[in-house]
Order: C-alpha cells, then sequence, then structure tokens
C-alpha cells in the first residue's frame, strides 16, 4: 500500500475486490483521517446476525464486511449523505430486490444494493435518481469506497472548500490524477453526471459533472493543501 496522502496512488488498479476495499479505507482512516480502524469501530456479529432475522434473509458479504469493520464510525460515513446504522436497512422487491442502506441528507433520495444482479457477495449499488433508479457503481465494494471518499469530504475537521468550475479553468486538472473509481451519475441529474475523482499528494477533488460549468468539491488534507488547491484554480470559491 502508499504510505503517502495521495488517494490517485493508493486507488491505483481501482477497487477489484473486497478485501482492496478494506485496505484502502483502512489507509484511508491512517492518513488522511488521522485515526487508524480499530476493534468496535463496526458492528458486532450479534448485530449483524440480528438485522440478517429482521430482514429474513443474508446480507451480502460486502455489506456485511463494511459494517463490520467501520459502520460505526461516523467520521467515515454519516457527515453528509449517511449510512443507515443497524437496524435500519429497508428492502424493497422491485427491480428484483434493493436493500437500501444509505440516504442522501435531506432524504431526498438513497443509495440501496440491487439484489439479484451482478455477484452475490459484492452486488451493484443503484441510486434513486430524477430518472428512477439506475446504477449507480457496479459493486458494493466500489460504493463504499466512494461513500467514505465523499463522507469525509465534508467533514467537520479537515480543509474543505467548493467553487463552479468553468471549462476554461478545467485545464487545472492536469497536475492532478484521476482516481481509479468508474464514472458515477449524480442523482441530481444529468447536468452534474457523471462524478469524477482526481488526486494529487495532500489533495482531493470531486468533479460533479463535465459540461461548460460543472461545480467541484476539494479537501485538503492540511490547510496549507487547500491553498494550493485554490492557487491551482483561480476561480471564485465558496469560502
Amino acid at each position: 500500500m502508499v504510505t503517502g496522502p495521495d488517494v490517485a496512488a493508493a486507488l491505483r488498479g481501482g477497487v477489484p475486490a473486497r478485501r482492496r476495499a478494506w485496505e484502502l479505507v483502512r489507509w484511508f482512516a491512517a492518513e488522511w483521517v488521522g485515526r487508524p480502524l480499530q476493534v468496535g469501530d463496526g458492528y458486532g456479529e450479534a448485530e449483524l446476525a440480528a438485522e440478517e432475522v429482521r430482514l429474513g434473509f443474508a446480507l451480502p458479504a460486502a455489506l456485511r464486511e463494511g459494517y463490520a469493520l467501520f459502520g460505526r464510525r461516523d467520521d467515515l460515513v454519516r457527515r453528509n449523505d449517511p449510512l443507515r446504522p443497524l437496524p435500519g436497512l429497508w428492502y424493497d422487491a422491485v427491480y428484483g430486490g434493493l436493500l437500501g442502506f444509505r440516504d442522501e441528507n435531506q432524504g431526498c433520495t438513497g443509495w440501496a444494493v440491487a439484489l439479484g444482479h451482478g455477484e452475490a457477495d459484492d452486488p451493484p449499488v443503484w441510486v434513486d435518481s430524477d430518472q428512477g433508479w439506475v446504477q449507480f457503481l457496479p459493486r458494493l465494494s466500489q460504493a463504499w469506497v466512494e461513500l467514505v471518499l465523499s463522507e469525509t469530504l465534508f467533514a467537520e475537521r479537515g480543509a474543505y472548500n467548493a467553487c463552479e468550475l468553468p471549462a476554461a479553468k478545467a485545464a487545472g486538472l492536469a497536475g492532478y490524477s484521476r482516481v481509479e473509481l468508474p464514472d458515477h451519475p449524480m442523482w441530481t441529474g444529468a447536468e452534474e453526471s457523471p462524478v469524477r475523482w482526481y488526486a494529487a499528494p495532500g489533495r482531493l477533488l470531486r468533479r460533479d459533472g463535465v459540461a461548460d460549468l460543472c461545480w467541484m468539491h476539494a479537501r485538503g488534507r492540511t490547510d496549507a493543501d487547500l491553498d494550493r488547491v485554490r492557487a491551482d484554480f483561480p476561480v471564485r470559491w465558496a469560502h
């Protein structure tokens, strides 16, 4: 694993398997959040088993393992569009079975595992968009990584800012590497899709949309890192 604070380097090769997702979350918690994962950060076996009894079926392995490893870490999973606590998953038989595990902060949308689609242990994730339920990411293991990146992007602690990014200023992205997560939709609409991630050492960017004018969120590992992002993109920032 990468030992420095470069998310793009740490995610080189993407998330081909569940084990890779857990490695990346462990790395990110230690390197970026400054609080390594430890015993007690996730739900215990009895709590997971009780949720399976309530639902009437076994949880997919990728969902179970994520909740067990860091499901209680609010600083990683409950800042903006939170992971549902246990108990609290919902199930709907639509589209072959949707198991909801994450909500938008004002209840406008949700994310769900699509049971009966793809690999049973690591199924795809769908999001309720303005066009109905659409695939968000092909595998839940990828969605766990996206969830942690997105939730910590808006952390109370840490250097965060946002701006509208005109196409003429997007040249600043040349100094950043694409983070190897697949393009995924923004639930609010096609004008803010696809979502793409970029990074440089100590700097993390989420670009919502690729139109002439799109929205960009930025987080620095330190205040100085965020200052460098603002220097790279001379636009009007939110603060």
